[in-house]
């Protein structure tokens, strides 16, 4: 055992916040219909682009490369794009216009009806994603947002709120890693079903 360190009390908080997001069943139908919402948009040739800021960024990266590359098993790749991999992009956008409009912007050339934007921010105030879940709404898009526990003000734009049950940003961000990987796996599956 590490000396003076207690590493139980983080473990131990993430745990009960999975297993009280495994509990809550008005929790688990709002993944269930982020599944559906991605498969029907696949399914009918469009595409699922992501946002956040930070390690919320790494997250969005992180479930676009599931989606896009494969998740379980060797399958053909799906559309899905993080919108802050262009760096000459992000830095352009936020030195002459506004860091705010960093996403919406890229929606505005990359967003179709239909999409869908997944939005992850774990207050639900960050003014960029609030702009991005606006212009989703404006193409016609539909929206998922990754929040913590208040949604912010992402609760009333987006169409499925995933607000985790906590204010602890890392912990918030552990079950949104989590829930990503449910909804990655479950595309998957019904998209591309093991024979």
């Amino acid at each position: 055992m590490p000396k003076n360190r207690d590493f139980n009390t983080h473990i131990s908080e993430s745990i009960e916040l999975k297993k009280r997001i495994m509990a809550d069943e008005a929790f688990l139908s709002k993944i269930d219909a982020f599944v559906d919402m991605a498969v029907t948009a696949y399914q009918n040739g469009k595409k699922i682009l992501f946002c956040g800021n930070g390690g919320s960024a790494a997250d969005a990266q992180h479930l676009a490369a599931e989606l896009s590359g494969r998740y379980m098993y060797d399958r053909p790749p799906l559309y899905a794009e993080a919108l802050h991999v262009n760096s000459s992009y992000i830095t352009a956008v936020a030195n002459d216009y506004s860091f705010d409009m960093v996403y919406s912007r890229m929606l505005q050339a990359a967003g179709n009806e239909g999409d869908i934007l997944v939005a992850f921010s774990t207050s639900g105030k960050s003014a960029n994603i609030i702009n991005a879940l606006k212009k989703a709404h404006e193409l016609g898009m539909k929206t998922i947002a990754f929040t913590g526990r208040s949604g912010g003000l992402a609760k009333d734009i987006a169409d499925v709120l995933l607000n985790v049950p906590s204010d602890k940003t890392p912990i918030i961000q552990e079950s949104h890693i989590m829930i990503g990987h449910i909804v990655c796996e479950w595309i998957e599956k019904e998209i591309f079903p093991k024979k």
